[in-house]
Order: structure tokens, then C-alpha cells, then sequence
């Protein structure tokens, strides 16, 4: 065994996985994030999958990518990395740009043939040189010394091959000094009906270890500092699985139960997928034929006493338009969930961007307010995913729940919550009193202004809801226009009562500056940290950040009052900065703007902000 003689002390580094798409980068990063997270550091990650389904091998449009942030103060997953592994000439040509300079590069060197290079666009022999990349290169050979360590195994080539991702994931367990007998709990997870697939992986795995034991090359090596957690059990999540979570508790919490009627679309699917597993908790899971079905299979399931809830993105929620405008009209508690992606149309299906704020808001015919809440990180799905079917319940509406694609697949560090952490849903069931006199009907309303929710077939409570408007005193069909007017005002107000019932904004950092930064949703990490490196450079900015947008926090207008700049930035055209205006239109609104399909950078942020604050 070797001295490590380089040895990196960092409070954070970052690492990013990047080969074919079938190379496994998403598993191996996901290994090595949980494997961090088990020994105390925060972690922030960000799959980058392909656009396009089976690109040619080695082409640049099939390469996968997944970068990961571990340490203290993990915000983000990161800019750039430390340590780039790049398993064919495609992944380096795709993301070498990401690499910080002086950083580590790992290579598989078996995958930088003549042939690999024509794949990749290369003009040269030296792909090196040609990308101009000054970094500490390691060119590992790492498909023969996996071919090598499973020899004897008796797989066959093509399986042998699928293990080449769990020889790097052991050579930047050693770059980390990462314990692999976590590595190998993980694997035996994985593979556990698979014996002898996780046998061929824990050989790789310890060879891929061993190789980095032997590294004669000088090549920095890293220590991450940890921090003590708050007592818990943790573990590593993504976006879409906390989601799912966050309804399983809101069930127990409302003592209805759950119900999920949904058609698979990227990147929502896995919170079908999570939730079909779950019958052991009651949980009915229904993939329905469409998107229309999916959206109109919970409003029945709501009106029969379900928490309902249908989940899609950006042109499933245009589907489900009418559906929602319907329970807004029968006014049943209904939780749509629309983890965003880059559209119009089918757009850009695997990316991010946070484009569907005003169809959510306004995406619907007629006076049609629904609740729309956004949560800010991945760990924030379970908690925003719960307010929004409390919300729902308690106030007998449909609530938008805003996720994004960075924030449904990425994942972070969470200490699994006790149940008591979280609040009793409040479920208006219908007084025993009025359905002993007989004066219970549909519309009669509970102190919120919401409706009472009877499971159906309960005695008494028979009752009929529909499209049509109603008289809120018999609940019959209604076409007169003062009635009307009185119901849209009626359920206007209702929306607009919530304020008093979610959490006050708080501003964070230097409170006293002129300039405030601010946004909502999965931005959260990338304007925190970029508020907080700005104060460290001297720029004196506050910051807060909005995860309820319909109706904004009752506070809102005393805080961006008190600023003479505020600067919204969004992953989209200005769409929430649009909306901050024309409800404050006093306030003095600057803009930071992206819709590339990827996330904010810290540095765009920081860069544009100077930008703005200067003029």
C-alpha cells in the first residue's frame, strides 16, 4: 500500500460520472452519493440523461452524465467537479468543460480507440490536446482490468462489460477514501436476486479499489470534512421518491387513503413507480390509459372520500386542464403534482426548467383559482408533497404541486421524520348535527370557506357534484348571474385565505442590504449559495425564496417593499417575476433569466446579479 502524498482537505468536492448510456453512470453515482451520505456528509446530486432513447454507442449525443457534491455546506451539486470520470472519448468531449482547472480526470483508455475517436467528432489523434484540458490525467485501462478480474467468473462478454462502472466506482472510492464495505451493502441491495451479478461486482469493485492503491502517477487524493448530523436515521433520496412519501404520510395524517391515478411520463414516472409498491400501506396506485383519465380517475376517487392524487409534466398538465377546472367547480380536494421539464410540446423530456409556472396559475377556462406550492430540494418533496394534500383536504381544493426534473431526479441527505414532526390533516367531515336534521347539502361550508367532505355512502350525506354551478343553498343547477358571481367571489376568497394558513417568508443573509435576490421552487441550492458568495465578495444582498405561489405568503408585500432592487431568477423567461409585478407594482423588479435545459450555475447568478446591481 502506498502513502497518499497528495492528500486535498476540502469542506466540499464535487464528482461526476460520465459514459455511454449504458455505461451505468447513474448507479454508480448513486452508489457513491448514498456511501457519502453514510458517513456523515450533505450531498447534492444532479442526473443528466440523454435527450434521445438508444443513441448510437460512443455518439455524443448518448452520453450520460451524474454529478454529485458531497461535504459541509452542500447547497448545490455543483458548478464544476474536482474529479471528472469520463468512460469513453464522448463523455470527455461532452464534459470536460465541467471539470475545475487542476482537477482529476479518469479515463478508460480502452475506450479512446482510432474507431472511438471518428464517434466522438474527434479532428485528431490526441483528444487531450485537441480539447486544450490541462488537468491531472489518469488513463486507466479499465475494460481489460475488468475483463481480467472476472476471467474466471463465467459471465459472458456482454455482462462482464456492464461491470466496467463498479471498477470506477471503486477507484474513486479510494480517490475519496470512501469505505467500500458500504459500496458493497449497496450492491448486495441491488443485486440480491442476482447472486452471481453481485458477486462479479464486489470482485470489480475491490480490483477497482486495489488499482488506485497502486497509482505510481502522482494524482491528488481528497478528504472530505463531515459534519455531526441531527440523531436520526438517514438516508439518500430523490425528488420524485420523497414526493411519494410525502403523500404516503399526508394519508395516515387525514386517515383517508391514498390514491393515485397517473399515465407514465418523463421525469414523473418514478412517483408511479414508488407508489405502486406500496399496497402494504393501502395505497392504490392506477396507471390509467391517459393523461384525461389519469386527472378525471381521482376526482371520482376524491368524491368517493380518497385522498386523490395524478402526477405528470409539462403537456400532461395541458391534458388534465379540464379535469382540474372541474374539481375546482365541484370544489373536491384534489393534488396535482407536474414535475416540470423543458417544453413547449414534448420539448426537452429529460431536462429542467420551470416553465409551467402561469399554466398552472391561470391554465384553465373561466374564473378558475387553484393553491400552487413548489418545493425547494429534493429532501422538500416529502414536506411540500404532504402541505400540498393538507392544503387540498383542508381547504377543499385542488392544489398544484410545482416540481421540476432537477429536483424529481437529483437527490440529497434526509433524516427520515418521526410522525409526530408532522401535523394531524384536518379533515372537514360532516357534522353528525347536520345530518341529524337534515340540513346538510353539498355547498354548506366549513369556517375556511371550504366545503364538507363526506366519504361516499355515508347515511344522510347522498349528494350529487358536477361542472355546472350550483346554488350554494340546495346545491341545484344554477344559471342565474348573481349566484354565479357570488360563487366565483366565494371561491376567489377561499384561495386567498390560505395565506393565513402556510409560513411567513424569511429573508436570509445581510437582511439590511438595498438589493434583494429571490426565487421559488428547485432553485433554491443555486441562489442560496449564490447570495451567500456574494456577500462573501463584498456585494451586500438578501435573499428568500417563495415555495408557495398561490397565494404568496401574507408577508410578501411588507418584504419587497422594504428593497429598492429585487432580482427574480427563474429558469424561464420572467414568468414568476411577471407575476411578482403585476401584484406589487411598486416594487422595483430586475430579472435573471435561463431556459437551456440545465440549472443554474452559481456563477450565472453571482455574474448576473453584479451585472444588474452595477447599472
Amino acid at each position: 500500500m502506498l502513502e497518499k502524498t497528495n492528500v486535498k482537505t476540502l469542506d466540499k468536492v464535487v464528482v461526476r460520472f460520465s459514459g455511454d448510456s449504458g455505461d451505468g453512470m447513474q448507479l454508480a453515482g448513486n452508489i457513491f452519493t448514498n456511501v457519502s451520505a453514510g458517513l456523515g456528509n450533505q450531498v447534492s446530486t444532479f442526473p443528466d440523461y440523454p435527450a434521445e432513447i438508444r443513441a448510437p454507442q460512443g455518439s455524443l449525443s448518448g452520453v450520460s452524465g451524474f454529478q454529485v457534491c458531497v461535504g459541509t455546506g452542500v447547497h448545490t451539486p455543483g458548478d464544476a467537479c474536482d474529479v471528472l470520470i469520463a468512460m469513453n472519448a464522448a463523455a470527455l468531449k461532452t464534459n470536460h468543460r465541467f471539470l475545475k482547472p487542476g482537477g482529476v480526470i479518469i479515463v478508460d483508455i480502452d475506450s479512446f480507440k482510432e474507431s472511438d475517436l471518428k464517434k466522438a467528432l474527434y479532428q485528431t489523434e490526441n483528444p487531450f490536446e485537441e480539447l486544450g484540458i490541462k488537468a491531472q490525467i489518469v488513463e486507466v485501462p479499465i475494460t481489460t482490468m475488468t475483463k481480467a478480474a472476472l476471467a474466471d467468473s463465467g459471465l459472458d462478454n456482454k455482462s462482464v462489460l456492464k461491470c466496467r462502472n463498479i471498477f470506477a466506482l471503486g477507484l474513486v472510492c479510494w480517490l475519496f477514501d470512501r469505505p467500500i464495505e458500504s459500496a458493497l451493502r449497496h450492491l448486495n441491495k441491488k443485486f440480491a436476486k442476482k447472486p452471481a451479478v453481485y458477486e462479479a461486482n464486489a470482485k470489480v469493485l475491490q480490483a477497482g479499489f486495489d488499482y488506485g492503491h497502486n497509482i505510481h502517477a502522482s494524482v491528488s487524493t481528497y478528504r472530505v470534512e463531515t459534519e455531526d448530523p441531527r440523531p436520526g436515521v438517514y438516508t439518500d433520496i430523490n425528488g420524485n421518491t420523497a414526493t411519494a412519501w410525502g403523500l404516503i404520510m399526508a394519508s395516515e395524517k387525514c386517515g383517508r387513503p391514498l390514491f393515485l391515478g397517473s399515465y407514465p411520463i418523463t421525469p414523473a414516472t418514478d412517483i408511479l413507480h414508488e407508489l405502486a409498491k406500496r399496497k402494504d400501506l393501502g395505497v392504490k396506485a392506477c396507471q390509467m390509459e391517459d393523461e384525461i383519465a389519469g386527472v378525471c380517475s381521482a376526482i371520482g376517487a376524491s368524491f368517493a372520500g380518497n385522498l386523490a392524487v395524478t402526477s405528470t409534466s409539462g403537456p400532461g398538465l395541458a391534458l388534465k386542464s379540464e379535469g382540474i377546472g372541474l374539481a375546482v367547480m365541484a370544489e373536491l380536494p384534489l393534488v396535482v403534482i407536474d414535475v416540470q421539464r423543458g417544453g413547449p410540446s414534448t420539448g426537452l423530456p429529460t431536462k429542467t426548467e420551470q416553465t409551467d409556472l402561469m399554466q398552472a396559475l391561470y391554465g384553465r377556462n373561466g374564473e378558475s383559482p387553484v393553491a400552487v406550492v413548489a418545493p425547494a430540494s429534493p429532501t422538500d418533496c416529502f414536506t411540500m408533497a404532504f402541505e400540498a394534500c393538507r392544503l387540498a383536504v383542508e381547504h377543499s381544493t385542488p392544489v398544484i404541486l410545482l416540481s421540476d426534473a432537477f429536483i424529481g431526479n437529483g437527490s440529497s441527505a434526509w433524516r427520515i421524520p418521526e410522525a409526530d414532526e408532522f401535523p394531524t390533516i384536518k379533515t372537514p367531515d360532516v357534522p353528525a348535527n347536520l345530518i341529524a336534521d337534515g340540513s346538510w347539502r353539498p355547498y354548506v361550508r366549513t369556517e375556511n370557506l371550504g366545503r364538507y367532505w363526506p366519504n361516499a355512502g355515508t347515511e344522510g350525506a347522498t349528494h350529487r357534484l358536477g361542472g355546472l354551478e350550483k346554488d350554494p343553498a340546495t346545491g341545484a343547477i344554477s344559471t342565474d348571474g348573481a349566484n354565479h358571481a357570488r360563487m366565483v367571489e366565494l371561491r376567489r376568497e377561499k384561495i386567498a385565505r390560505i395565506a393565513s394558513d402556510i409560513p411567513q417568508l424569511e429573508v436570509l443573509c445581510d437582511t439590511d442590504a438595498d438589493t434583494l435576490l429571490l426565487g421559488w421552487g428547485g432553485t433554491y441550492g443555486h441562489l442560496r449559495t449564490a447570495a451567500e458568495q456574494l456577500n462573501a465578495e463584498g456585494h451586500r444582498v438578501a435573499f428568500t425564496h417563495f415555495r408557495y405561489i398561490n397565494p404568496l405568503p401574507a408577508n410578501t408585500a411588507d418584504i419587497l417593499a422594504k428593497y429598492k432592487r429585487i432580482i427574480v431568477a427563474e429558469l424561464n423567461t420572467g414568468m414568476f417575476a411577471d407575476y411578482l409585478q403585476s401584484k406589487y407594482p411598486d416594487a422595483h423588479i430586475l430579472r435573471i433569466n435561463k431556459i437551456e435545459g440545465q440549472p443554474f450555475a452559481v456563477s450565472e447568478v453571482v455574474e448576473g446579479a453584479i451585472k444588474l446591481m452595477e447599472e
